[in-house]
């Protein structure tokens, strides 16, 4: 705290008579005349300004009235309490007095027609001084029994929450709502939606933390902190949430699930009526080949040769004539093997394109009643906490946030 620091007494011998009433005396007079001895009882680190000269000057009235005055800047503390933070109105209080007079030998008293002046251009950044009562008091510290004269001034402060909506709450309501993002997702969904709730499960508790750092370590939680771990579990209950959906989902992830016998259904289905059959032979003299010639070229359905004799070939069943059917004696041996077993009675088209039908139909789960009843509950609850948080916070009557010691006038 900068202020101008001024203290005024009466000294009958410094009266004077004259044509002025009051003289600038020199700074260095204060070295020859009397002067109490002020400090301030809470203050850490106080200084006089000296540039460019020391900042002080003395005026002397002709009654013996000293008036001094100094800049000072200075640094005290201020006990606070911050179970109401950001919301909260701390009282930091100034008390000055003697340093070694007791109150039989000076006493301090505030001047009644201006006790203490706030600049009206000041303004701070963090709060907004909304009162600065004064008082006077006296002290008997515990180890002396004498009793010291003193002043107070106590600022009230009240604690701007601008900035704490911004870079806190603001964030943390985007969070949360970010996470029910996951009630509208596939419950099937499962790689996405976990990967939605881990990241704003550390993105919360990056915020958390992020919100403390410039905070004095305090035993106790503060209202941004009841706030952040709201938040906090509101996030973490959309992943519960989501492994109770999981657990009751009968299907796997998400993909298009058929009838594990359709292939079986379609391959009988798709198969002719014909079959094939394996013919081997071989050559044994040159009428035998002539005629198995003379038989290739007269066949409907043609029929791959490798060019050389002696060799297997597949060949359909009803692609050999009747007459050919029946073994020759000795010529050329023909051995038909099936490739595979005489097809099943094949339903009507009709009836099996129903079926069909059916079992290409995709096993789809449906959506999951905890997923629709979360998609009003969770901001229904979320908005009715938060009105009860606000009012609770807002509504506190001022409260004393500093340990005041009773003073006795």
């Amino acid at each position: 705290m900068d202020c101008y620091f001024r203290q005024s007494w009466v000294d009958r011998r410094l009266a004077f008579q004259g044509g002025k009433e009051t003289l600038a005396l020199s700074i260095s007079m204060l070295a020859r005349i009397w002067k109490p001895d002020t400090y301030f009882y809470n203050g850490k680190q106080s200084y006089l300004h000296t540039i460019t000269s020391p900042n002080k000057f003395v005026r002397l009235y002709q009654d013996g009235r000293v008036l001094y005055s100094s800049r000072l800047t200075i640094k005290a503390g201020c006990p606070m309490n911050l179970e109401d933070f950001p919301m909260d109105t701390q009282r930091c209080p100034l008390r000055f007095g003697s340093f070694g007079y007791t109150s039989r030998d000076v006493v301090y008293k505030w001047n009644s027609a201006r006790q203490v002046a706030i600049a009206e251009d000041m303004k701070l950044s963090q709060f907004d001084l909304v009162a600065n009562p004064t008082a006077n008091h006296s002290m008997a510290p515990t180890l002396s029994h004498r009793e010291y004269s003193m002043l107070l001034v106590s600022f009230h402060l009240q604690r701007h929450m601008g900035n704490f909506l911004i870079q806190v709450y603001g964030p943390c309501v985007l969070l949360v709502v970010l996470s029910w993002v996951s009630f509208w997702l596939n419950r099937e969904a499962t790689a996405d939606r976990v990967s939605l709730g881990i990241t704003t499960v550390l993105t919360m508790t990056f915020l958390g933390l992020e919100a403390r750092t410039d905070l004095p370590k305090v035993p106790y939680p503060t209202a941004l902190d009841f706030f952040v771990f709201l938040s906090f579990a509101f996030i973490f209950a959309t992943i519960i949430q989501f492994a109770v959906v999981h657990y009751f989902t009968k299907y796997g992830s998400g993909e298009c699930y058929f009838s594990s016998d359709l292939s079986d259904t379609e391959n009988s289905s798709d198969e002719e009526d014909e079959k094939e059959v394996i013919v081997k032979w071989r050559t044994t003299s040159n009428d035998t080949a002539q005629r198995k010639s003379s038989w290739m070229n007269d066949q409907s359905r043609g029929f791959a040769l490798n060019g050389e004799e002696g060799l297997n070939e597949v060949i359909p069943l009803s692609a050999i004539p009747e007459p050919s059917r029946r073994r020759p004696s000795g010529q050329w041996p023909i051995s038909c093997i099936p490739c595979s077993p005489p097809p099943a009675k094949a339903p009507p088209p009709r009836k099996l394109s129903r079926r069909r039908r059916r079992r290409r139909a995709p096993r789809y789960n449906s959506v999951s009643k905890i997923d629709r009843a979360s998609r009003v509950v969770f901001p229904l609850f979320f908005l009715a906490i938060n009105v009860f948080y606000w009012y609770a916070y807002l509504s506190r009557s001022e409260r004393i946030n500093y340990a005041q010691p009773k003073y006795q006038d």
